[in-house]
């Protein structure tokens, strides 16, 4: 069976866990993130606020698109999303495909006050702890390269230190396994990371699926105010919006024509 992009990235991703922790023992990580105050769940708390909530995206490339951001100047990118008004903002720290890094999540929580959320494979609870001390908000957990226990005890990790744990789901078997494993906040995915196809409909059809109780994101193929509006008629709680609103000169001219502002 041919290994897809995704299988290549969690397999990345188990590498670097490797490496960090002959530099920084999982015991070390793990108190580190202990010892420091517990979260109060801002990320979550800013997508159930009445409305459609937007998730900004800041990374530099992606392994559909290529590079995106040639000149990344992701301090700039940051302040320009909280100036805009964004929610939230997904910080891409994934090293090889998305040409990522954990610094631009420490700096960026470093100067704006906005729910951030490490964008990474996560395969290790290792990877949760390093999001704390890198001052995230929310943790991505993918159903795909996951098992459903793995999504139960990690859930359980980011609950011990206050952070929001983004459960993404592509079909309506991730959908379920999602649900059973107790988040209270799940990510449809519209691009398909196995192949990078791209179905808004997805979102749609998954939608009947999460329980009213629990946050529902709408993630990627939003390029306008239709599309937004789309997700929001099918009761989307956030979007995350990502090249869209790289590619935008004045994101904040972006972030508001996606609103709906001054139209």
């Amino acid at each position: 069976m041919t290994a897809t992009i995704l299988d290549e990235l969690a397999a990345h991703a188990r590498e670097r866990v490797e490496q960090a922790t002959q530099q920084r023992p999982y015991e070390q990580v793990k108190a580190e993130a202990l010892a420091l105050p517990r979260g109060d769940f801002a990320f979550e708390k800013a997508l159930a606020k009445p409305g459609i909530s937007f998730i900004c995206e800041c990374k530099k490339a992606s392994p559909s698109k290529g590079l995106i951001a040639p000149d990344f100047d992701y301090l700039s990118i940051a302040r320009d999303y909280e100036a805009a008004g964004a929610d939230c903002i997904s910080v891409l720290t994934e090293p090889k495909w998305f040409l990522g890094s954990d610094q631009y999540l420490r700096e960026i929580t470093a100067v704006v006050s906005t729910p951030c959320i490490r964008k990474d494979f996560t395969v290790d609870a290792y990877m949760i702890y390093e999001a704390k001390l890198l001052g995230a908000s929310a943790v991505l957990l993918i159903c795909a390269i996951l098992s459903e226990q793995q999504i139960r005890d990690y859930i359980d990790v980011c609950n011990t230190l206050g952070l929001t744990a983004l459960v993404e789901a592509h079909d309506e078997d991730e959908v379920r396994t999602a649900v059973r494993a107790g988040a209270r906040v799940i990510g449809v995915n519209n691009r398909n990371l196995k192949d990078f196809s791209v179905d808004t409909a997805n979102s749609a059809r998954l939608r009947a699926l999460i329980p009213s109780d629990v946050l529902f994101v709408s993630e990627s193929g939003v390029s306008g105010l239709d599309d937004v509006q789309a997700v929001r008629d099918m009761g989307a709680d956030a979007v995350l919006v990502g090249e869209i609103l790289m590619r935008a000169d004045d994101k904040k001219a972006a972030l508001a024509a996606l609103r709906g502002e001054g139209a």
